[in-house]
């Protein structure tokens, strides 16, 4: 999609307008946390600033199988 910019693992986001659209893929599994608790799906890996001036900080995970 024009205009997607990626942000982070598994995380791309565009504006329609005034609206932030964040885009996860929900089948990704990437590394398993430092407790082995979770398995990570998307991260901003802290918070970043995005060019429309909003600061994103976002994680998203599973539990293992």
């Amino acid at each position: 999609m024009a205009g997607m910019q990626d942000v982070g693992e598994n995380i791309q986001t565009h504006m329609e307008g005034a609206v932030l659209i964040i885009h996860i893929d929900t089948t990704h599994r990437g590394g398993l946390s430092a407790s082995g608790k979770t398995v990570r799906v998307a991260s901003t890996e802290g918070n970043i600033k995005l060019p429309c001036g909003v600061t994103l900080g976002l994680n998203a995970y599973v539990k293992p199988d």
